[in-house]
């Protein structure tokens, strides 16, 4: 199974639905919340992320924002 990890922040609607479809299509992930551990901070910015959800997946490039049609492609 791919590990897949979702970076998110607090009041993020997003990130919510993101989390909620994954959970739905019974995808296991790791939550890193930023809010909770600011040090992904700096980690997301020099990859380029500006805004949140970011989705990381093994074999797979990363999705920014809730993107129902890529994260199809983990279930």
């Amino acid at each position: 199974m791919e590990k897949i990890t979702v970076y998110s922040k607090n009041n993020c609607m997003q990130c919510k639905m993101t989390k909620r479809f994954l959970g739905e299509h019974n995808i296991e992930f790791t939550e890193r919340n930023i809010n909770e551990e600011p040090e992904y901070i700096d980690y997301l910015k020099e990859k380029g992320f500006m805004s949140l959800p970011v989705v990381e997946a093994e074999g797979m490039e990363a999705i920014s924002g809730f993107r129902p049609d890529k994260l199809n492609q983990l279930a």
